[in-house]
């Protein structure tokens, strides 16, 4: 009896809250967002920046598959703290590989061949726990079943073939994997389960300071080893307040009102909330952030190394193109996230991202500092524009009962 108790999964009740393991675990998505920051900086071209969105996008559908099996079981009892124990090792893996993603590097292992079998892995333990945990719901294991049909199908044998292959043939299949498994998951139906609306909506929330985390490491990467001086303490709280004002942006109002929506939803509707604002609005936001880190670490760079650049060196190129792109990518999600739940969004906030794409030209004709400067500028005013117009729903629906039941 006792054994049974240590092995059984708990499932997980309305009103749960993000436990501790699952923190443990999006550790490791910390250390695979700056692997592929890395790697989009190792090389700015298109081509390298397609293969680091790509790897985002596989470590991506790692975490949110994860996400929602943690809804449904909690993570830290039974056989489910092992199998999350055992994804972190699959993951933390994979991150490591992530240099060697399409093309093996001298010595060792065949990288790429690695990263496929660990995703592969961790796929498979998140399919048998999650087939555990449908016995005794017809409905969700019917689900299950359809999902991994097609998506482990997709997703983990494409990679394995892409692995022996190179040049465009492996990227035409990298890209047929990530966007097979995302239709398909879309197309499988609506019979999941959001046990805790409350706890959905919290673990994709720590996904994005996790994220924002890693652009913050990014500024003092930019700088690392380099003596202090007046332009890297511009740009670093330049960065930092880039970062915030983006964390401002989504937790003020648009979070609240998103996880009121979701746990409100009935049936297939809160389903479809869950997917599509978290699931699926929340990667372009997550490739947002990682394109802000890549050009928040070449500002840095720029205005800290004076033996290869001066103060007056624009930032050009896809490191600009990502930092003001990034932004703009995240703050459209952002709005699509809202609006998918609520069908409301801010037009102050779509006014902003046409801006920034506008500034983009004048942003390559001034020094690195100046561009930084310009794009926390409109992020600012974005803010205080919609704190000063929409300040009585805003307090009200930030001060209104946490009980959102």
């Amino acid at each position: 009896m006792i054994g049974s108790r240590r092995v059984r999964l708990q499932h997980v009740s309305e009103g749960g809250s993000v436990t501790q393991l699952e923190l443990f675990f999006d550790l490791v998505l910390v250390f695979a967002f700056t692997m592929v920051t890395d790697l989009a900086a190792e090389e700015t071209t298109a081509k390298n920046l397609l293969r680091a969105t790509l790897v985002l996008a596989v470590m991506w559908w790692i975490w949110i598959a994860y996400s929602w099996l943690s809804n449904v079981v909690r993570a830290d009892e039974g056989i489910m703290r092992v199998a999350m124990f055992a994804a972190m090792g699959g993951v933390f893996l994979a991150a490591l590989t992530i240099p060697e993603a399409f093309h093996d590097l001298p010595g060792g292992w065949f990288g790429p061949l690695v990263f496929a079998i660990a995703y592969l892995l961790v796929r498979l333990v998140h399919l048998g726990v999650f087939w555990l945990a449908s016995t005794e719901d017809s409905q969700l294991r019917g689900q299950v079943a359809r999902w991994s049909v097609g998506s482990i199908t997709i997703g983990t044998t494409l990679l394995v073939i892409a692995a022996m292959t190179t040049g465009l043939v492996q990227t035409t299949l990298w890209i047929a994997a990530v966007a097979g498994d995302m239709l398909w998951t879309a197309l499988a139906g609506e019979d999941w389960r959001v046990n805790s609306a409350s706890h959905f909506s919290e673990r994709y929330g720590l996904i994005i300071i996790v994220a924002l985390g890693e652009s913050i490491v990014s500024i003092g990467i930019g700088v690392a080893g380099l003596p202090i001086s007046w332009p890297i303490t511009v740009g670093a709280l330049l960065g930092l307040a880039v970062s915030g004002l983006l964390w401002w942006a989504y937790f003020d109002v648009a979070a609240l009102s998103v996880e009121r929506e979701l746990a409100h939803a009935t049936g297939q509707r809160q389903i479809k909330i869950a997917r599509a604002s978290y699931t699926y609005w929340h990667f372009p936001m997550i490739v947002g952030i990682i394109g802000l880190s890549l050009g928040l670490k070449k500002v840095l760079y720029y205005v800290g190394d004076e033996s290869h650049h001066t103060l007056t060196d624009a930032l050009y190129g896809i490191p600009l193109y990502t930092l003001y792109g990034g932004v703009v990518l995240y703050v459209v999600a952002l709005v699509g996230f809202k609006y998918y739940a609520t069908r409301q969004y801010s037009m102050v906030r779509v006014v902003a991202a046409v801006v920034l794409l506008a500034l983009i030209p004048l942003a390559a004709a001034l020094p690195a500092l100046a561009s930084l400067s310009i794009l926390c500028a409109v992020l600012v005013l974005m803010i205080l524009i919609e704190t000063a117009k929409y300040a009585q729903p805003r307090d009200e629906l930030r001060h209104a009962s946490h009980d959102l039941g």
